[in-house]
């Protein structure tokens, strides 16, 4: 599932810079205003047991404040007790009668989810993250975590927690108590917690007020792979189950998946059909809204949504009279002939007939799933008061953007599924699954698919389309650099000037690249909205969980921002010239020419307790004065 153990997560972070490097050296420009909100996504936040609760058969039992996510001990020892700590009900989303659980606060609830010597480092989220702060000289009162119930859908977290409630106070005192703005960093589904938010808060505050509030309270948003247009991986994880890597069936990963509101959020839908919402009422309170769904003429032209292939396809056995499977009765009629009536039917799907209920409710009368599925679609989704997330996402009012996502990565498009003849939750089974991989799409089995693969692939979790949904967002003409993701002296960069860009057209630069380095592809506004910035950085395999503990975006993100906080800063981007060293983790030994890589910036020094020669290979000045070189 789209973080999972992938561990989608949302942080405003990387804010409140005290003024000092990791070596105490000053550092110039007023960073010390800057602060950072950490909101975590899907499955990212520990959870811990608000119950009492006797486990049968097990030495283990569920006391207040345990773990539950994540506790592999108690999971292994007493599963069904887990589970009932887990679950939801699928129709009002309350807990379990015998258990509940609740999200755990302050950072230590997202740096490990299950902390042990090792399961620690197996379930490390934002712990190496925090340490890269740490190192820079970031304050502790500047980083403040928000974790939230990520089983709840959007209204939900509102409605039972005040969660969208408590992160405008969040923003507001983190404003009171450092004198400047937020930046927000998402990864994944935590993107869509902040669309949600930024909707939600257009409800709160006058509208005059609204963006006076955004440019007081933010003054970056740092998305990282984002599913603008969702993720198929989620009809895969209701019909045949996610295990997040956990030793549980796929059966009961579907059954507790399936029964949190969050499910769906993650949903693969069309970009060319929106929602009309007109309220009734703009204040907080019993809002009432009328919604017309609509697609433009290329939704019916095109065969995929915008996607480059159905993300689902579902073998039906033969029927028996309409009776046999009446809810389904209209869509057979458009998929079948009369000579096929007594054979087995395969359905496709498109991800507008997936995020509209089509699909669930062509399979209503097999999966006993549908039908609940079905009622939290509408419910918590496509008739949201707020907000349908099932559509795309213009781009909103913030000052600064930037879309960080990874690519070239072998990832999942599209899925076919069959009846196993086994009981529910069991009765599908996976029998092929279509790849994108860097341009061209494959089955399991190898062989090429026809369809509309992208210019690339996605990052694993997330296809292509989905994540570079974001490039819409730029302006009318667009700089182009490419770059090592490596440290580099720059001889490897290439650059475009002023590329046009047109709206809902992908942009693909034409560069080389040598097959054995990785790149990042950066797009940055050359022309854009007075008072705005926008850019996408591309990074060549770069995993979707792992890219937030990638040193490579650490660097990147924190070169840009300290940019961005410096007085003489010149240019509207950090410069791509090239990159050095910042930190002694970044020195190595060559042992090609046996001294330490990088003379200019490293150099041999011996510190008692250095086991090996890169360890002894240290930054020849001060972090401070090394950013100098990136004004």
């Amino acid at each position: 599932m789209i973080g999972g153990a992938y561990l989608i997560v949302t942080i405003l972070l990387l804010g409140g810079l005290h003024g000092a490097s990791g070596n105490g050296s000053e550092l110039p420009g007023d960073s010390s205003k800057l602060s950072g909100i950490i909101i975590p996504g899907f499955a990212c936040t520990q959870l811990r047991a608000w119950s009492i609760l006797d486990c049968p058969y097990s030495p283990l039992d569920f006391n207040p404040l345990d773990l539950v996510w994540l506790d592999t001990t108690k999971l292994l020892s007493a599963v069904n007790c887990w589970l009932k700590c887990m679950i939801l009900d699928p129709y009002n989303q309350t807990d379990h009668p015998e258990c509940k659980s609740r999200p755990d606060s302050g950072l230590s609830a997202i740096t490990e989810l299950d902390p042990g010597y090792i399961t620690g480092p197996l379930s490390s989220v934002w712990k190496e993250w925090i340490k890269w702060c740490i190192e820079f000289g970031i304050e502790a009162n500047a980083i403040i975590a928000v974790p939230y119930d990520w089983r709840l859908s959007p209204s939900k977290l509102e409605e039972r927690d005040l969660y969208f409630h408590k992160l405008k106070m969040t923003f507001e005192t983190a404003l009171k108590l450092r004198g400047g703005p937020s930046i927000v960093f998402a990864h994944s589904l935590g993107n869509n917690v902040f669309r949600y938010f930024l909707e939600w808060l257009k409800l709160e505050i006058a509208p005059k007020k609204y963006i006076q509030w955004l440019d007081e309270h933010i003054h970056a948003y740092f998305a990282v792979g984002s599913p603008f247009l969702g993720a198929p991986e989620t009809i895969k994880a209701t019909l045949s189950g996610y295990t997040f890597g956990l030793p549980v069936p796929e059966g009961t990963a579907r059954s507790m998946f399936n029964s949190f509101g969050s499910s769906l959020w993650m949903m693969p839908f069309s970009k060319y059909c929106r929602t009309d919402n007109v309220y009734l009422k703009h204040f907080s309170g019993n809002r009432k809204s009328h919604h017309a769904y609509q697609c433009d003429e290329r939704e019916y032209q095109t065969n995929y949504s915008g996607w480059p292939i159905h993300v689902v396809n579902v073998e039906i056995p033969s029927m028996q009279g309409n009776d046999a499977y009446p809810s389904a009765l209209p869509v057979f009629q458009a998929n079948m002939s009369p000579m096929e009536c007594g054979l087995p039917t395969q359905l496709s799907f498109s991800a507008h007939e997936a995020s509209n209920g089509s699909f669930f409710k062509a399979i209503e009368g097999y999966d006993p799933d549908s039908e609940r599925l079905l009622h939290q679609l509408h419910k918590s989704y496509l008739d949201d008061p707020v907000l349908n997330p099932l559509e795309p996402w213009d781009r909103p009012p913030l000052k600064n953007i930037f879309c960080i996502y990874g690519i070239d990565m072998k990832t999942e498009v599209g899925y076919y599924f069959a009846p196993s003849g086994k009981p529910y939750p069991d009765n599908w089974i996976l029998t092929d699954v279509i790849y994108e991989i860097e341009g061209s799409l494959y089955s399991r089995s190898g062989n090429l698919v026809e369809g509309n693969p992208g210019a690339t692939s996605g990052d694993e979790t997330v296809p292509y389309n989905s994540l570079s949904w974001c490039k819409n967002w730029l302006g009318p003409k667009v700089n182009i650099t490419r770059a090592p993701q490596a440290e580099h002296d720059g001889s490897d960069v290439q650059v475009h000037l002023n590329v046009e860009h047109h709206h809902e057209t992908d942009i693909v630069p034409n560069m080389t690249r040598s097959p054995r380095v990785k790149y990042i592809t950066y797009y940055e506004d050359s022309e854009s909205l007075p008072g705005k910035r926008t850019a996408v950085w591309e990074l060549d395999k770069a995993n979707h969980r792992n890219i937030v503990r990638s040193p490579v975006l650490m660097r990147e993100l924190w070169l840009e921002i300290w940019h961005d906080i410096h007085p003489d800063a010149k240019s509207k981007f950090v410069t791509k010239a090239k990159r050095g060293p910042l930190r002694d983790e970044d020195c190595y030994w060559d042992y090609g020419k046996a001294r330490c890589a990088w003379p200019e910036h490293c150099e041999y020094r011996y510190i008692f307790g250095d086991v090996h020669l890169g360890q002894s290979c240290r930054l020849r000045n001060s972090s401070a004065d090394l950013l100098l070189h990136y004004v």
